[in-house]
């Protein structure tokens, strides 16, 4: 007797845990400082433009498939297209899962670390010297049991979640940190612009410098648009087959591109008002969070209360991703090999976390992991992932509805919980083979400046 599939209890459920998978670390810092650097508001408009183009299709092609089929990856494709090579994508995607959560989880640990270090006010010891900032992060980082112990119960958060289930676990869970992470993001953001010159963080974010948006910066929105959104590693697919059928898919694409976006232009703000504010360098990416951010809200009234709450934020984002990442590698042992949920998820949330231990280690001189593009096994993983399986299996994705499913059977899925059915095939068929050449051109890009040292654009 086959035991009933998990569904999402409300559809507000399902949204915000759909919306807390794209919403992540990346998000928080990445997104502002790209828009900044880049054009301000005309990367953003640039980027908006590629998330409706090459996204949104996506977005709704992997929702359509795991909710007709009812399966996560690889036995969604199986379903569709049984004894074909395609099943390799849904292989991907797990493998892709495994691969970003192993690094993933090393970096949700140091989120936990300075949201311990700055509640317990040792940030006040870095007030205004981010020179000392980055030495405490890289004594951190290239430590050996620090960053283990954190990592270790990022993880085990992490696992207990999926252990609890789409309902009690992944959907519960979600309701509580999405709207508490955009709940303070807005507290932050009000707090970052009536600090004095806050208010040039929406300058620097919103004018629009038409003179910064190169190609380049174009290629930057593009390949931003496709990652922001957890597409290629076979997420949305396992959500969708937790899905009713009575559900529209293209209301809860549209809002889950909109919480993800909307998250990403309130957290710039409030991260550059305070930036701006105490005068530090808005241009120092990853280095912001770990380095500049630490050293200058202490310099802030109040700043203990800021500083951890922001790390706390910073810590649901990575949760809720995390938790997202997991449940695909767990959900293909429950569909596929019929394990239990306990066993498949602390089996394989063991595994993955052995994994992002040699991840950690490798950044330090205990165990100098180095493969052969030169970088550390932490940095490899991340390459692998965010630069190759990811976009080729999103690019994949297009193709399979193109050529196999059908752009027919597909919108024939999508009108199923909607009351206007008159989306034009030919306008799904060009956004399709939009993306697939976009996703295409990303690849081909990177791989033409790994081999000859200077990228077609960029």
């Amino acid at each position: 007797m086959s035991i009933p599939r998990e569904k999402w209890g409300t559809k507000l459920g399902f949204i915000l845990a759909a919306s807390g998978s794209a919403v992540g670390i990346g998000n928080i810092w990445k997104y502002p400082h790209m828009a900044g650097q880049n054009g301000g508001a005309a990367f953003t408009l640039i980027y908006l433009i590629c998330i409706f183009v090459v996204g949104l299709s996506i977005v709704i092609g992997e929702f359509a498939l795991g909710r007709k089929t009812q399966l996560s990856p690889v036995g969604a494709y199986l379903t569709i297209a049984p004894k074909s090579l395609w099943k390799w994508v849904g292989f991907l995607g797990v493998a892709s899962a495994y691969v970003i959560l192993s690094f993933y989880g090393v970096v949700g640990g140091w989120i936990m670390n300075y949201a311990f270090l700055s509640m317990k006010g040792d940030f006040e010891l870095l007030s205004g010297n981010p020179e000392a900032s980055s030495q405490l992060f890289n004594a951190f980082i290239t430590s050996t049991w620090s960053p283990l112990f954190w990592q270790l119960l990022f993880m085990f958060i992490c696992i207990y979640v999926i252990v609890n289930g789409v309902k009690g676990g992944i959907e519960k869970w979600s309701k509580i940190m999405m709207p508490t992470i955009i709940i303070i993001l807005i507290v932050l953001a009000v707090r970052g612009l009536s600090l004095p010159n806050g208010l040039s963080a929406l300058t620097f974010l919103f004018k629009p410098k038409f003179a910064d948006l190169s190609a380049s910066a174009i290629v930057l929105a593009l390949g931003h648009s496709f990652f922001t959104l957890s597409l290629g590693m076979g997420t949305m697919i396992t959500y969708g087959s937790y899905l009713k059928k009575n559900e529209n898919l293209l209301s809860s694409a549209l809002w889950v591109i909109g919480l993800d976006t909307l998250i990403a232009l309130i957290a710039g703000v409030a991260i550059f008002s305070t930036v701006f504010a105490l005068g530090a360098d808005p241009a120092e990416g990853a280095g912001l969070i770990f380095v500049v951010l630490p050293s200058v809200f202490p310099e802030i009234p109040g700043g203990q209360i800021w500083g951890t709450l922001f790390f706390l934020i910073l810590f649901m984002a990575a949760l809720t991703s995390a938790i997202s990442i997991l449940e695909v590698v767990t959900a293909y042992f429950i569909d596929q090999k019929g394990w239990s949920r306990s066993r498949a998820t602390i089996v394989f949330g063991g595994t993955i976390t052995i994994v992002g231990v040699f991840c950690s280690l490798s950044l330090g001189d205990n165990l100098n992991i180095t493969w052969f593009l030169g970088m550390s096994f932490f940095d490899f993983m991340d390459y692998l992932s965010s630069k190759y399986m990811l976009p080729i299996g999103g690019m994949l994705m297009a193709i399979f509805i193109l050529k196999t499913w059908s752009v027919e059977e597909f919108l024939r899925e999508v009108y199923v919980g909607m009351d206007s059915k008159k989306i034009s095939s030919q306008l799904v068929t060009i956004l399709l083979s939009i993306g697939a050449l976009v996703i295409a051109f990303i690849i081909l890009n990177e791989i033409v400046e790994k081999l000859f040292g200077s990228p077609i654009i960029g």
